[in-house]
Order: C-alpha cells, then structure tokens, then sequence
C-alpha cells in the first residue's frame, strides 16, 4: 500500500480509503466488519463514513453505517491503527427531514456540536481525525451543478462554523478539519479566514473524481497542490458504472444501479459511450476496466486519498490491488483521447 501526507499534517493516510456508505442498506453489518478486517490488514488505515450514511438516506437507516464501525472498533481494538474520518450534514431544502430539525439544521453551533457528539457515540470514540463538512451551507453549484446561479440568503457564515470546530479541536474531539463538495471560492475562502483568525486550516476536500467526471480538475486542483489540501475522490467508478457491469442495458442483481436506478448521474448517453470507450481500452490492455479507472486516479499528483466502495469481498480485493496499478504512458494518452471525446459527461 502507498502512503501519502494529509495536507500538511503529521498523519500519513493510505492511498486507498475504505468508504462505507452502503453498510446498513447493501451490506450487513457482517459484511461490513469483513471488510473493514480486510482493509486494514491490507494496508488499508483511513476509513471515511457520515452521519448521514446509509445510502440511499433515511430515517430507518440513519446512522446504522458509523453504529456497524463503532462496533467492530470496540470489537476489533484497531482505534489507534486507523485514520477515522467522518461528516456532518448540512442544510437540505427538505430531503433530510430525519437528521436533527429540517428547519434549522445547519452548519452552526448546535448543530454541529449535536452532530459530532452523535457521531462519537455511534462510533464508540472520543475523537475523529478528520470531521468534514458534507456539503456547503450556502446555495452553490454542488452535487452534479454546473452552472452557477447566485442567491442572497441567510447563510452561517464560514467564520462561525470554523470558530464553532476550532473549539472542538480545542476540546480534544476533531484533530483536523476537511470540506467536502466545495468549490474553489469555498475552498479558498475556508483557507483565508483560518489564516487570519488563526482558525483551523482545512486539510482536505472531498468531491466527486473519475474518468466521467473530471471537474475538480478546471479550478480545485491547483488549490489542492499548491495549499496542501487533497483531494478524497469519491464516486470513482461513478456508481460502480466504470467496470462495464451496467453495459448493453445489464441490471446485475443486487447492484446499486438496480436497486436505485434514480441514481443516474453516472448513467446519461454520453457517459455510457465514454464508459464503453473506457472498458475497450481497458480490455485491449488486458486490464480490469474498474482497476484501470482507479489507477488513473491514483496516479494524480492532485489526490491525497482514493475511496474505494464494495459491496463485495472480490470487489474489494480488487479494488484494493489498484492501489500498486501504474498505467503506461500510452494508456494514459489514449484516456486523454477518450477524454477529448467525450469532457466530463457526468458532472
């Protein structure tokens, strides 16, 4: 396994991270303490999950994914051996109304504080590593958003939040702090007013990143180089839609995609064409296409962290022997070709 610096932290995550967003819905909490076994004697220390989580969210589901980790950490010892990183769900025009109270949850003091405390317990902790910010508190272009559409509303402000985890930093609860699904204004913001109220500095991003959608690439990904906050890809098989399994019209039993087909991001003409272009090259290599779409993200000077979701063990061990995949110089100048074709069809 290859090891890489958070941001500019003294703590050495693993390339690949172990997302969880499907224990409790797809995986059983079993399957999930099969996995995070295999992982972390893989190589495998960061584990990324969210108050939110399971996926798809809802109210019999909520928190069973942190509650399934807390267990095996109690069960397994591991605490100090893995970099524990979870979220807090911000404001959500009505499609959370099970987290705390629809109408005032947001990225505020009780809010926040209710959040992470919650978080602990069902983690059985008393500190995450890494506490991100599952998405904007503001209205911007996030979640599959492209253009941008300004709106005046009353918004926490950036300074309150972080004064808000700089006193739980304080308490010895968070030890660094990441956004997730931010843009670059966000990004650069976070980082000014941490300067200059000697607030804690974001570490991390957490967006969408894969070969059917490259946006973090236009604006993010000089910020995430030159101020050492990296980039935590998720979606990097784009809903499982990059290995092939969903091609000619293929519902594979049991697969996210057929048991949620409203999770079509990954799923528009465009991305199904890029996506069988991907799979040939893959194929023509005497590749696996899912493991050669993990390395090209690997590979990114831009990426702190990868994270890897399965609902299988051979999903997971595959996706786990991405990690030492390089691709060659001609591999990747053909991606580029595809690329060229068909721009980010799922952003």
């Amino acid at each position: 396994m290859i090891y890489k610096q958070l941001g500019n932290t003294d703590i050495s995550v693993s390339l690949t991270c172990l997302g969880t967003m499907t224990y409790g819905e797809q995986n059983t909490e079993r399957d999930a303490h099969q996995q995070l076994a295999y992982a972390v004697s893989n190589g495998v220390n960061f584990i990324d999950t969210a108050e939110l989580y399971a996926i798809p969210p809802k109210a019999s589901t909520y928190g069973l994914t942190e509650a399934y980790i807390g267990n095996w950490l109690k069960k397994s010892g591991k605490r100090n051996d893995i970099v524990l990183a979870t979220k807090v769900a911000g404001p959500a025009d009505g499609w959370l109304p099970h987290i705390r109270d629809e109408q005032t949850r947001c990225l505020d003091r009780p809010n926040i504080e209710a959040a992470l405390n919650d978080s602990l317990q069902r983690l059985q902790t008393d500190y995450v590593d890494l506490y991100q910010l599952h998405w904007p508190d503001r209205k911007t272009n996030f979640f599959g958003q492209l253009g941008y559409k300004h709106v005046e509303e009353d918004s926490v402000a950036i300074e309150e939040t972080l004064s808000v985890l700089s006193d739980q930093v304080k308490a010895g609860k968070i030890r660094y702090v990441g956004l997730s699904n931010e843009t670059p204004w966000g990004v650069m913001r976070f980082l000014e007013l941490a300067d200059k109220l000697n607030l804690p500095r974001v570490v991390s991003i957490q967006n969408p990143y894969s070969l059917l959608n490259r946006t973090f690439e236009i604006g993010l990904s000089e910020i995430a180089i030159r101020e050492q906050v990296g980039l935590l890809a998720y979606s990097p098989l784009g809903f499982g839609v990059l290995s092939g399994k969903y091609l000619n019209g293929a519902k594979p039993e049991g697969a996210r995609l057929t048991l949620f087909p409203d999770y079509d991001r990954y799923s528009n003409d465009n991305a199904i064409a890029a996506t069988a272009a991907y799979v040939h090259l893959a194929q023509q290599h005497g590749l696996d296409p899912a493991q050669m779409a993990l390395a090209y993200i690997n590979g990114r000077e831009f990426v702190t962290s990868n994270i890897i979701g399965a609902t299988t063990m051979e999903q997971l061990k595959s996706n786990i022997d991405s990690a030492t995949l390089e691709l060659s110089a001609e591999i990747l100048e053909q991606i580029e070709a595809i690329h060229q074709r068909y721009p980010n069809p799922s952003p």
